[in-house]
């Protein structure tokens, strides 16, 4: 059994996403099998919970072991792991703060697999949060989308508005906080192309949304994506995976200036 206290006033599938990956990927069965109780009290449906409810997943060993992310380099500073798409990165922070003291840097998206840095000191948190502020740690990502790109490499600029009431973003020519993302093209299918994806920005839903605007959507992406592609090919989550890190790092993590850690997850479709 795993058990949480919530620390605000949330709704208890919001909360198990963000808690425990673990419970989130059974959450419905959880529910209809009685196998969730919140304060002590079986509950069979979504539900509000207030700050300071008790709630205990009753889960069997198989469901407890499913992974949610492996570690990639772990030491005194920092751990980089390697997410698993359909997994909160909240909940790989609140699987790592379990383990010991953690500190939140940044987020990947529910279904976007990869890879994720987060620290174990407060002289590293700053650090890394310097590093992204400043752009000293490079973003790249492997991305399949429907269709073929303008060119086999280039560097697009854009603009980008949040839409915060429908929770997506908008693209344009000439509105909003500006984007710049460079893709390459390394492979062309059929119906789709393989591309490397390189953030020189790091706004909100950036890759989806720029490469939709591009024509080239995200195959699998339900918010700006190609719906009857990904109903032919019964796809429900992007094809994106955070596929690098790269790091220039100074200061107490200058140790790791240059080091690299790559995903070893793989695009299927």
């Amino acid at each position: 059994m795993k058990t949480y206290e919530a620390k605000e006033n949330v709704t208890l599938k919001t909360f198990t996403d963000n808690v425990s990956a673990q419970a989130s990927f059974r959450f419905r069965i959880l529910l209809k099998e009685g196998r969730i109780k919140v304060n002590g009290k079986r509950v069979l449906s979504d539900c509000p919970l207030m700050a300071g409810d008790r709630v205990d997943y009753l889960l069997t060993a198989k469901e407890e072991a499913k992974e949610a992310f492996s570690v990639l380099y772990e030491d005194g500073n920092v751990v980089v792991v390697d997410k698993a798409d359909g997994v909160n990165s909240e909940a790989v922070f609140s699987e790592l703060s379990e383990r010991g003291e953690a500190y939140f840097i940044h987020r990947l998206d529910r279904n976007t697999a990869g890879v994720m840095i987060f620290a174990k000191t407060k002289e590293a948190e700053d650090a890394l949060l310097s590093a992204f502020r400043n752009r000293r740690i490079q973003k790249i990502y492997s991305a399949l989308v429907v269709g073929r790109m303008p060119e086999k490499h280039a560097v697009e600029v854009a603009y980008l508005e949040k839409d915060e009431k429908k929770s997506l973003v908008r693209i344009s020519k000439d509105r909003g906080e500006k984007i710049v993302t460079e893709y390459e093209v390394l492979e062309e299918r059929e119906e789709t192309s393989l591309l490397r994806v390189t953030l020189h920005t790091g706004k909100t839903h950036q890759i989806r949304a720029h490469l939709a605007y591009l024509g080239a959507p995200v195959a699998g992406d339900t918010k700006y994506g190609n719906n009857g592609f990904n109903r032919t090919h019964n796809l429900t989550r992007q094809r994106l995976i955070a596929k690098e890190l790269r790091l220039e790092l100074t200061g107490a993590l200058s140790y790791l200036n240059g080091k690299a850690f790559r995903s070893e997850r793989e695009i299927k479709i």
